[in-house]
């Protein structure tokens, strides 16, 4: 395993800086026994998918993406549908 891919840390905001500083945006992963860092990861970590204590946090009904350059928009879900539709508004005076 390559040790660089996993980091110990004692300040969650060195952590998110860290993390943040790259530009892709595909998928990050904590390991966490704190709730609330959980949550604080998840608000600002700048990936399109994040798993906190869980190495596959996807499934089929879900919206599947990255952020930055690592893609752009969803697949998968309500949000992946979105991205097929063409939203056309009409007016009609009689």
């Amino acid at each position: 395993m390559d040790p660089s891919a996993i980091i110990t840390y004692d300040d969650e905001d060195d952590l998110i800086e860290l993390a943040n500083d790259t530009d892709y945006g595909l998928a990050a992963y904590v390991y966490t026994q704190n709730l609330s860092n959980a949550y604080k990861m998840i608000e600002q970590l700048k990936f399109g998918i994040i798993g906190i204590n869980d190495i596959n946090p996807t499934a089929a009904g879900v919206p599947f993406g990255g952020m930055k350059t690592s893609g752009y928009g969803r697949e998968g879900g309500e949000e992946g549908l979105l991205e097929y539709l063409e939203v056309k508004t009409a007016g009609i005076s009689i």
